[in-house]
């Protein structure tokens, strides 16, 4: 993809184009960032990554070999209309967007290539969890390229459009739950006699090791969770007070509310 313009530089457009500018993978020249407002951010990125700002003229917008929808899923309409009358027909369009279903698009920027893809903040490092579809129109070439660039920042798998409502629940909010439940473990540890520190530097090594366990054992999380659980030692105490609290049916709900409202989100655009 030789020129990419960004409709939006919000978080997750951030968390991209840091990935890419730290592998090296596609030229700052060569990045184009729009906002609707919020100048000192687009100021911001344009110094700490080198990437070009699109203000009130979009002609640049003509030169456009990918364009990335990642505005508010809110502003969708706003955003397609404002880039609508200059974008090639040649063009391909990548959404970042929750919710916000192909057909949408299609409507807003005419028939052509299109992908959505849910990735996730740990792009900054390089390390996101990305799911993308395609529209009937993505070409082969451009299914590879796209996957290229999403996989300099984590990993990629194709799904089918109607997947990214879970996957997005999954995933996509994923690092978030991850952060609150060290949030919430940290401050029981503190209450309990560590230090922030401590507690912090223990809860993130402990949760590194064992994704780290997950990626290379063949082993199920069941097994790999009962070869750490001795009878009547301090995990299975631990193991039992989350059954009793009914952790597993807390983490269904709240899978099948982040999917309720990606579902929501899509009928509203649709």
């Amino acid at each position: 993809m030789k020129t990419i313009v960004f409709v939006g530089a919000g978080s997750m457009a951030q968390a991209m184009i840091h990935g890419w500018m730290k592998e090296a993978t596609v030229s700052p020249e060569n990045v184009y960032v729009m906002n609707k407002s919020d100048q000192e951010k687009l100021a911001s990125l344009s110094k700490t990554y080198g990437v070009q700002l699109v203000c009130e003229n979009r002609e640049i917008v003509k030169t456009a070999d990918l364009v990335i929808l990642a505005m508010k899923p809110k502003d969708v309409q706003a955003g397609m209309s404002s880039i609508a009358p200059y974008l090639p027909s040649t063009a391909v369009v990548l959404s970042i967007l929750a919710g916000v279903p192909m057909d949408t698009i299609e409507q807003g920027l005419g028939k052509r290539p299109i992908a959505r893809c849910m990735p996730n903040t740990s792009a900054t490092i390089g390390m996101s969890a990305s799911a993308v579809a395609w529209n009937e129109k993505m070409e082969s070439h451009d299914k590879t390229e796209i996957i290229e660039l999403l996989k300099t920042i984590g990993s990629v798998i194709e799904v089918e459009e109607d997947e990214l409502h879970v996957i997005t629940a999954l995933s996509g909010s994923g690092p978030a739950y991850v952060y609150y439940f060290v949030e919430a473990f940290e401050k029981a540890a503190v209450a309990s006699g560590l230090s922030p520190n401590v507690a912090r530097n223990l809860l993130v090594q402990t949760i590194a090791g064992s994704a780290e366990m997950l990626k290379q054992s063949n082993e199920t999380p069941s097994i790999l969770r009962k070869q750490v659980t001795s009878p009547g030692g301090t995990t299975e105490a631990g193991i039992e007070a989350l059954q009793d609290s009914g952790f597993a049916d807390m983490l269904a709900r709240c899978l099948h509310d982040a999917e309720t409202r990606s579902r929501e989100l899509g009928k509203r655009y649709i």
